[in-house]
């Protein structure tokens, strides 16, 4: 909990911090697109600056790069960074991967996975929807046959936001079948640049995908 004199000190400190870092191009990069559509340069660009003043992944854990916010200081700056019109950016990496990473990945992992996230060095696509199968993902019928230390995986995604920019994905896909649809299924996150992955736009009437 913070007092109000320390939240009053922290938004001023939010707010100084715009009006010094946030360009008139990166506020035009905020003003016309969503994040779904914005330029992964900008994206970078704007993710770099505040990976720089340690506020890139402020609600995860402070050994992790986190900021030890409070509530109340983490709705402050959202809040902050949305009445300056910064650029909207993917949540899928912080918000997703890396919270799952830091429950449950090896420490291997969250050395190679986390700082790439907090730099801005990596962006995640979402694989969870399919033709077939959207909120229901017990439906889902993307395959995943265990091939040595591997996978080799069968089937198709769709309404996959992003993918079109980043160059990670992480997936549910089906490895095994139970007495259940919900069982058998395995997360898995892997480079969207390997050997047989095509990536097709779905265009809206704007242009975006």
């Amino acid at each position: 909990m913070v007092s109000q004199t320390g939240l009053k000190e922290f938004t001023e400190e939010v707010r100084d911090f715009l009006r010094d870092k946030l360009t008139p191009e990166l506020r035009h990069f905020g003003d016309v697109y969503a994040s779904y559509s914005l330029p992964r340069s900008v994206a970078e660009e704007w993710t770099g600056i505040l990976s720089e003043k340690g506020w890139s992944v402020p609600e995860w854990p402070v050994e992790y790069g986190g900021t030890g916010w409070s509530v109340e200081q983490v709705v402050t700056f959202k809040r902050e960074l949305t009445l300056a019109r910064a650029p909207r950016l993917m949540v899928q990496g912080v918000d997703y991967v890396g919270p799952v990473v830091i429950e449950f990945g090896s420490e291997e992992q969250k050395s190679q996975i986390l700082p790439r996230i907090r730099r801005g060095e990596d962006w995640w696509a979402q694989g969870f929807s399919e033709p077939s199968a959207g909120s229901d993902l017990a439906a889902l019928k993307c395959r995943a046959e265990r091939d040595g230390d591997g996978y080799i995986i069968n089937g198709t995604k769709i309404w996959t936001t992003y993918a079109h920019q980043c160059n990670k994905i992480f997936c549910l896909v089906r490895t095994g079948d139970g007495d259940k649809p919900q069982a058998g299924i395995t997360f898995l996150m892997f480079d969207l640049d390997l050997p047989g992955i095509e990536i097709r736009p779905i265009l809206t009437f704007g242009g975006d995908h």
